[in-house]
């Protein structure tokens, strides 16, 4: 799954330091940002500001500086990022770089890159209340919104320069949620808190064996990616993965299904929606060596369950939205409704394991999602887009029932 990645222009203005709040407020919801800043914004804020927050280069010139014979990849550098990004940001937009926009006038690299992306484009301008105003300023903004540039207009209130009215700086929220719609992504998840198990868990033989499966995770992070990103809190309880996590994400990191079971159960009263998308180990030895066992012929393990750990949830639950998932074999969808029904469940995701190149060990997925009052089935498709629907379901379960059955 490619991560998101949009540029943001911080051009010349007394508001150029709320850009660095925005910067956070996008790797919240898991999105990439390269920051572009014209000569005139950096005398209001330093470029080490926004590299040290965003962890990616700033640009701040066309061709890298001291370069008396700029080579190809710096020459063409805006070329590269317009192809890379999912969506240009110009937060705060000057009277200047809202008028070389609208006219076409290509004379720096923010410029430049306006006219060489195909990307989506959201401008927030902020400036002088006669500047907003003036006749010009209102002709370039209406020109750029019938090319399909968002505006977010400019708040009221008092000005740098002594006056009060329109010309402000919109809120930092407001830009970053017309970003998220330029991508496609809702804020339906704000004020949620989505508690989320993923991976697989290890149940210990001895110092340096154990028992696990085939999980790797991959399904219960592009949940927590997903719920960043349409504006939920993630809790995310993660097995042994070689995943990198959201970085919005608050991760507790577990190995065996008891230390699952305490951690999500901790974490529930937290929670306002719980997706267990685990692959929970149904068995552990029922003792562990202590020391390395050595080879010899045959063995045999006596093993016990582990700990029910959504069930355990379900019982615990107050008004939490409750979504399991179930990896299946033979009589797939009888044997997810008897699991939907058996354990209290508000949905259930499955997945078919007897088919190839979907599930385990693979980034798409084919499933179907059951609820008490619908079935959605779901081809073959990314782990992404899986994620999505399954999110949708939960929005709809919300909107029927605002408290969990």
């Amino acid at each position: 799954m490619r991560a998101v990645k949009i540029a943001l222009g911080v051009s010349g203005g007394i508001a150029a330091y709320k850009a660095a709040e925005i910067v956070r407020l996008l790797q919240d919801r898991s999105i990439r940002v390269q920051v572009i800043m014209t000569q005139a914004a950096q005398e209001f804020i330093r470029p080490l500001t926004f590299a040290a927050l965003s962890g990616e280069k700033v640009i701040t010139d066309m061709f890298a500086a001291g370069e008396e014979t700029p080579n190809i990849d710096s020459a063409v550098e805006h070329v590269a990022l317009a192809q890379s990004i999912d969506s240009l940001l110009v937060a705060p937009a000057t009277a200047d770089v809202l008028a070389k926009f609208a006219q076409g006038i290509a004379n720096d690299f923010l410029t430049t890159l306006y006219l060489a992306t195909t990307a989506p484009v959201v401008v927030a301008p902020a400036m002088n209340l006669n500047m907003w105003n003036h006749p010009a300023t209102q002709a370039n903004i209406e020109m750029l919104k019938k090319r399909g540039v968002k505006v977010v207009d400019p708040g009221e209130g008092y000005l740098a320069c002594g006056m009060t009215g329109p010309g402000r700086l919109a809120e930092n929220e407001s830009i970053v949620a017309a970003v998220l719609e330029s991508l496609g992504a809702s804020q339906d998840f704000l004020g949620e808190t989505v508690l989320i198990t993923a991976g697989p868990t290890r149940e210990k033989i001895d110092p340096v064996r154990y028992l696990t499966n085939r999980s790797s995770g991959r399904m219960g992070y592009a949940l927590a990616e997903a719920a960043l990103r349409r504006g939920a809190r993630v809790l995310l309880v993660s097995g042994p993965t070689a995943l990198k996590p959201p970085s919005a994400a608050e991760l507790t990191s577990v190995s065996s299904a008891e230390e699952m079971r305490r951690a999500a159960l901790g974490l529930l009263p937290q929670a306002s929606v719980v997706i267990k998308t685990a692959a929970v180990s149904d068995y552990r030895p029922k003792s562990v060596a202590g020391q390395k066992i050595k080879r010899s012929g045959s063995m045999s393990l006596e093993l016990e369950p582990t700990a029910d750990i959504l069930a355990e949830l379900v019982r615990h639950r107050q008004s939490q939205i409750m979504v399991g998932f179930a990896a299946e074999s033979e009589n797939v969808l009888e044997n997810a409704r008897r699991k939907l029904l058996s354990k209290s469940l508000d949905a259930i995701v499955v997945n078919d394991i007897s088919h190839e190149g979907v599930g385990f060990d693979s980034d798409r997925n084919a499933v179907t999602i059951l609820t008490h009052q619908e079935v959605v089935d779901v081809p073959v498709t990314t782990k992404w887009e899986v994620a999505q629907r399954v999110l949708d379901l939960v929005v709809r379960l919300r909107k029927r029932s605002p408290v969990a059955n």
